[in-house]
């Protein structure tokens, strides 16, 4: 099997098959998206990529099973979508699934070692503490175990949000402008933080930016336009992010 360069792919973690969103508005019918084909080898990293308003973000929620296609498939760590119930849809994404936000999205109410623990007790699992310390103190914050998201800046609370999308190990982790509330320095250090987490787990990478520096470091760019892929290449220059 072969992705859209001529790369032999390995069994997909994520394809999708003429992928289409419309919605009504008023007597208009308007589409985000419309036949948006592709596969994405399981460990590897793509970002998504266009202007604002091109569907990227609508793509990413129709690949995570957060919303439903007008017409087409999504296909994700094994499972068609499209056959799944709501709930059925959420046991699978706590199940395999991770997610960043441009938007932290921490609990307030809850320190940085409790909102990375919150994923794996949602799954009932037992002695979590000790995992999400160690992913805290992996991300830099060993020390902001007890301190509350309002005690954060927004580079630290973006830490806890890397830690916590990795606390359930999961398969593929989706990520919406991860660094678009950042300033440069600030973003280039959870990029990295991004992808050395994402390399040490082996997670297959969807990534939807509007960064053109961020979207080159992983494997593949999709360019959407209009909502329909533009183009769809290796990324050019791969080697360049900084490791570290």
């Amino acid at each position: 099997m072969y992705d859209t360069t001529g790369i032999m792919m390995r069994d997909p973690m994520l394809q999708t098959t003429h992928l289409t969103k419309s919605f009504q508005s008023g007597e208009r019918q308007l589409t985000v998206l419309e036949d948006v084909s592709f596969q994405v080898a399981a460990g590897s990293t793509m970002a998504i990529v266009g202007p604002s308003g091109s569907g990227k973000t609508t793509l990413l929620g129709l690949c995570a099973g957060l919303d439903v296609p007008t017409e087409g498939t999504v296909e994700l760590c094994g499972q068609s979508l499209g056959t799944l119930t709501e709930d059925e849809r959420a046991a699978l994404r706590n199940q395999h699934v991770g997610f960043v936000f441009q938007t932290f999205q921490l609990i307030p109410t809850l320190t940085a070692l409790e909102n990375v623990m919150v994923p794996a007790e949602l799954r009932g699992q037992k002695g979590v503490r000790p995992r999400a310390k160690d992913l805290l103190e992996s991300v830099g914050l060993g020390d902001r175990l007890t301190h509350y998201p309002v005690q954060l800046s927004g580079g630290e609370q973006q830490r806890v949000a890397l830690a916590r999308a990795f606390i359930n190990q999961p398969e593929i982790l989706f990520a919406d402008e991860p660094t678009g509330n950042l300033d440069a320095e600030t973003g280039a250090v959870i990029e990295d933080l991004l992808f050395d987490l994402n390399e040490q787990a082996g997670t297959t990478l969807v990534l939807v930016t509007h960064d053109l520096d961020l979207a080159r470091q992983t494997d593949r760019v999709v360019q959407l336009k209009a909502g329909r892929i533009a183009s769809d290449e290796a990324a050019a220059v791969p080697q360049l992010r900084a490791t570290g």
